[in-house]
């Protein structure tokens, strides 16, 4: 007798083939496959007629490894379809620690959480990580990076200089010994600190000890906006020298005077394919991102005596930042990239709330002062920690970066709680994928866009049990009507679950249902091994 069975549904495979009519068994955590209108018995049968089953989704760009365990974020996974997450994204994770830095990294990470684990001083390695995640109840599977942020924090600091010997050494042995415990790779934040420190020889030392264990490179390139070619450039140079793949993390072009610079990304892709590099590109369907609001000011002014808080208190540092905003290219300047600050959204900010679902310029409207002040004020109020959405991406790039056949696609849901609001990506990104992108431009078959959720992320991810509905393989299943398969997040309202997500099963268990969770975790830690 079989654990569940779906009988009689439309079967998308996650290979890219047509779809098929079929029923689809689990049992003891594997998928066996069987034909429409089957005799076979289960404990548990769910009538599949007009319903789609799908491989469960694999959200290949996740932080979700912060909030481990919590229903909130589980929620917001499984609820789009999502199964399986690769965590430790953008260069943050939350070890290697050394507790003598931890306060440092508890400010990195406050964009992600307000409390870290009470275990977290001592998570000096990815063993110990992982001795706490199987703790935790969870509702999806989850394959873990090392962040390249939370490592240089642990040897470095906020050290704004290249690493002596003795310190490149102390980050390889931390970094060995997460990938010889089971850690897929190394990410990289190169727009945060102290990532932003580090140059193109750190980063492909560290990697040369990634391929050692066959790992892969993940990053937040360094600029996402005037000067993203050569950001791809450095990201290709890392990878091809250390003989390691490369998955471009959530890619996009920034700033209306740059759309269109994907032609040359992609074609920097396809060559660098040509001489051997493996290259996967995650991607969210939306035309805006978020991260801290402090990425507007250069990073310099964090390296300062004092660092942010300092400068935000200083009326000549101010000017200087002011100055630089409205000036520099020679950092990623979200501000440029918004067209101002009416492009820029507040989504967080604690402790002065009223600014909260206005863009900054409309903040400073209301309060009849120029828009510069007003952005101090709220930085200075919130200890240099809130959270803003940026408008300024396009679909000149958007669409050509999607179809591209390497692109995968990734939440970089940021989520602290059901309470706050965030970006809609974090509920909404895989409905709003096959929305978009099938239903109404029709750029892609729902098989071809399965696929990019689904088999090609488990391929180039190494998760070799996943992403196809396969005898044997892995009983994780997204359920949904195809029809009513809706997104209802946006930037208001950004934690609402999809419509149309029927059921989700994760190990063979249904996890999600109708709109809820069913309190089952029958999610793993994966581990990754040389040979996947």
């Amino acid at each position: 007798m079989l654990d569940l069975l779906i009988r009689d549904a439309t079967i998308v495979d996650g290979t890219g083939k047509p779809a098929y009519q079929g029923s689809v068994g689990c049992r003891q955590g594997k998928l066996h496959l069987l034909p429409r209108q089957t005799e076979a018995t289960a404990q548990r049968v769910i009538d599949g007629r007009g319903l789609t089953v799908a491989p469960g989704f694999i959200d290949a760009h996740s932080h979700g490894d912060i909030p481990l365990g919590k229903p909130f974020s589980t929620l917001s996974k499984v609820s789009q379809g999502i199964t399986t997450e690769i965590g430790g994204q953008c260069g943050f994770s939350l070890f290697p620690v050394n507790p003598e830095t931890l306060p440092l990294l508890r400010q990195d990470l406050a964009i992600f959480t307000d409390e870290l684990p009470e275990e977290a001083a001592g998570f000096r390695s990815f063993g110990d990580f992982l001795a706490y995640a199987r703790r935790q109840p969870l509702g999806t599977n989850l394959k873990m990076l090392v962040g390249h942020v939370t490592l240089r924090i642990a040897v470095m600091g906020f050290a704004h200089r290249r690493p002596t010997p003795e310190e490149m050494e102390q980050m390889k042995t931390l970094l060995r010994q997460a990938m010889e415990q089971g850690a897929l790779g190394l990410s990289s934040g190169l727009i945060y600190i102290p990532g932003v420190y580090a140059d193109t020889q750190e980063l492909t030392e560290l990697c040369r000890v990634v391929a050692e264990y066959g790992g892969i490179y993940a990053t937040h390139m360094r600029n996402e906006s005037k000067d993203v070619v050569q950001a791809v450039k450095e990201a290709i140079a890392v990878a091809e020298g250390a003989g390691v793949p490369l998955q471009i993390s959530h890619h996009k072009v920034c700033g209306k005077p740059y759309w269109g610079l994907s032609r040359q990304t992609l074609r920097l892709v396809e060559e660098a394919e040509a001489r051997g590099v493996t290259i996967t590109i995650d991607q969210y369907p939306y035309d805006a991102c978020m991260t801290h609001l402090n990425v507007c000011v250069p990073p310099a002014f964090f390296a300062q005596p004092g660092g942010l808080m300092a400068a935000l208190e200083d009326p000549a540092a101010r000017q200087e930042i002011l100055r630089q905003m409205e000036d520099s290219d020679e950092y990623d300047n979200y501000y440029r990239n918004c067209g101002g600050f009416g492009g820029i959204f507040l989504s967080r900010s604690p402790q002065m709330p009223e600014a909260e679902g206005k863009t900054i310029l409309q903040l400073a409207e209301e309060r009849g002062e120029d828009p510069f002040d007003t952005f101090f004020s709220i930085l200075r109020a919130n200890q240099g920690v809130a959270s803003a959405i940026y408008f300024c991406m396009g679909e000149e790039d958007i669409f050509p970066i999607l179809l591209h056949k390497d692109t995968v696609v990734g939440t970089d849901g940021i989520l602290r709680s059901l309470e706050e609001r965030a970006h809609p990506r974090g509920f909404g990104s895989f409905p709003r994928a096959l929305r978009w992108f099938v239903k109404e431009k029709k750029l892609l078959t729902l098989e071809q866009m399965i696929h990019k959720m689904t088999g090609l992320p488990a391929q180039r991810l190494f998760l070799q049990n996943k992403g196809r509905i396969e005898e044997g393989l892995d009983a994780d299943l997204a359920v949904f009507d195809w029809p009513v398969l809706q997104d209802t997040s946006d930037y208001i309202h950004s934690n609402t679950v999809a419509r149309g997500m029927e059921y989700v099963v994760v190990a063979g268990q249904v996890v999600y249902e109708k709109g809820r969770l069913t309190g089952a975790a029958p999610g793993r830690i994966l581990l990754h091994r040389r040979d996947g």
